[in-house]
């Protein structure tokens, strides 16, 4: 569940970046910033950093420089005075030496007797109490100091326990004294440098703090900015989609004389052409309209009174001369075309106009399709073609218009038969959850690749010599192709010279729902092979 919640967050993160400008320029400026000034802090730091160790150590090395005259000092005066105590003298330069480093508070000190020197160890080495020279002071520093023959400090950065448990940073100077009758000392002078590791800790806090601070402000001035630039953007993409609506009446206010204003100028002209261009275009489609629902109308009386007048000579053919009984014939058939073109033309111009209604309800598609094989098997026994219907089981059923559907399916099978040179047709039928799709396959003549790109044109023929059976206006696919989309599918052709044609209509089984692909393959992989065809 904490994963699933992570990444519904990712998900609403990933989104606001792609969507919002605004968010996304600011959150590139926040990182730019805090890298810029990450890396500004990091300097500063370092620096600060850097430069107050050096001054602590050069103050070090400097008070322990004075420790080591003044300790030095009391030695050599105990030599000078008549009873040489070196138990007090050590004392007194210990006292000396403390004084001198002008920091006893943090100051710890150790004199010890160099190893390796012939006689007794007189004085004892001295230590300040709670410092453990094994521990405080390393074998390395203790070579160095030991070395030494010009009189050169040395010093060590260490780690100083503390009584609760804790560390304080520390540095530890060693330096050689001469001891009268007793040989080479060596002073340790350790220094405690918590207190200036507290100042660096607050002027690193104060650092952070404020830089922190600048990336905030960065990233609400460019927040601010970024607002009353893209807000006037935003307002000019929501006019438009209300435009693309078809709201044409809205406008983007003027205010000002800036580049926004021009830009809110500039849009709301367009959006005046546009609005001009749109209704005079309306206004023109009305009139299209108008003026075909008029011409069919009117002649749609004389037509019927020629088909009248037609179908009586049309029966009487036969008491005619062969000249006479011809013409009657062509008479016949040319009035029943021009009823059918007359009907197309209809159609197309609802469509133009935008006037289509559907009738949409549950249908079953593969009885759709026995129903539109039954309405063409005259014409099939005609030419001697055989027709298959290939309908594996599947879901089937979908929400359309059976009239449209079945009109498609019935221009579909029409110029299969017409272009399939006898061969058989077969009609495939198959689903999955959100489509159905039809697929019309023949073995015939086939299309080339430039006929395909036309083959949806209103008036247009792959070869017009050819002779129809089905004495058809030109607007069939059209037309079939204008109720494929007014569906929300898709109406798709594949052809090869030679080799036939197949047309597939892809529907989606619920209205409204987005289809992405089909349920047949173009041509259908399970469609026979032309041999086949012909065996």
């Amino acid at each position: 569940m904490r994963y699933l919640t992570w990444r519904a967050w990712l998900l609403r993160l990933e989104r606001l970046w792609r969507s919002s400008l605004q968010w996304r320029t600011v959150a590139i400026s926040v990182a730019l910033c805090t890298v810029a000034v990450g890396v500004i802090g990091l300097v500063m730091s370092y620096s600060i950093n850097t430069n107050l160790f050096n001054s602590r150590v050069n103050d070090a090395l400097a008070a322990s420089e004075r420790s080591n005259i003044a300790a030095q000092v009391r030695f050599d005066a105990a030599q000078q005075s008549s009873s040489l105590d070196l138990e007090t003298a050590m004392s007194a330069a210990s006292n000396a030496a403390i004084q001198a480093s002008l920091t006893p508070a943090g100051t710890e000190i150790a004199i010890l007797r160099t190893p390796g020197q012939s006689g007794p160890r007189i004085p004892v080495d001295l230590t300040t109490r709670g410092l453990d020279p094994e521990t405080t002071i390393s074998p390395e520093l203790r070579e160095s100091v030991e070395s030494s023959s010009d009189g050169r400090q040395y010093w060590q950065s260490v780690s100083l326990d503390r009584d609760d448990g804790g560390v304080d940073p520390g540095i530890v100077v060693g330096s050689l004294l001469d001891v009268p009758t007793s040989g080479q000392y060596e002073l340790y002078l350790v220094y405690n440098l918590s207190d200036t590791q507290q100042v660096l800790s607050f002027v690193q806090g104060t650092l952070w703090l404020g830089l922190s601070s600048l990336v905030v402000l960065i990233g609400a001035v460019t927040f601010t900015v970024v607002r009353l630039i893209v807000a006037p953007v935003r307002l000019a993409a929501e006019t438009s989609e209300k435009l693309a609506a078809g709201q044409l009446e809205v406008r983007i206010p003027e205010r000002g004389e800036d580049v926004i204003a021009t830009l809110a100028r500039s849009f709301n002209g367009m959006a005046d052409s546009l609005q001009k261009q749109i209704t005079k275009l309306a206004a023109l489609s009305q009139v299209q309209q108008r003026f075909v629902s008029d011409v069919s109308h009117e002649l749609r009386t004389p037509l019927t009174t020629i088909r009248l007048a037609g179908d009586v000579l049309y029966d009487q053919r036969d008491t005619f001369p062969p000249a006479t009984a011809r013409t009657t014939e062509l008479l016949h058939t040319q009035v029943q075309r021009f009823e059918l073109l007359l009907a197309d033309l209809l159609e197309m111009s609802r469509y133009d106009a935008g006037a289509v209604d559907m009738e949409v309800e549950p249908t079953n598609l593969v009885r759709l399709v026995e129903d539109a094989i039954d309405s063409v098997q005259t014409l099939s026994a005609s030419k001697g073609t055989e027709l298959r219907l290939d309908a594996p089981g599947g879901y089937f059923q979908a929400d359309v218009d059976s009239r449209r559907i079945r009109r498609i399916l019935q221009n579909l099978l029409a110029n299969a038969i017409d272009h399939g040179e006898g061969r058989p047709i077969v009609v495939y039928v198959d689903s999955n959850a959100t489509a159905v799709a039809i697929a019309v396959r023949d073995y015939g003549i086939g299309m080339t690749s430039a006929a395909m790109e036309r083959v949806f044109d209103r008036f247009w023929r792959a070869d017009p010599s050819r002779q129809r059976s089905t004495g058809g206006t030109g607007l069939g696919l059209a037309i079939s192709l204008e109720d494929a989309a007014l569906h929300g599918g898709w109406l798709e052709v594949w052809s090869a010279p030679g080799e036939g044609s197949c047309f597939r209509l892809t529907l989606p089984r619920v209205r409204g729902t987005v289809i992405t692909e089909s349920p047949l393959e173009l041509p259908p992989v399970e469609a026979a092979t032309k041999e086949d065809a012909d065996v």
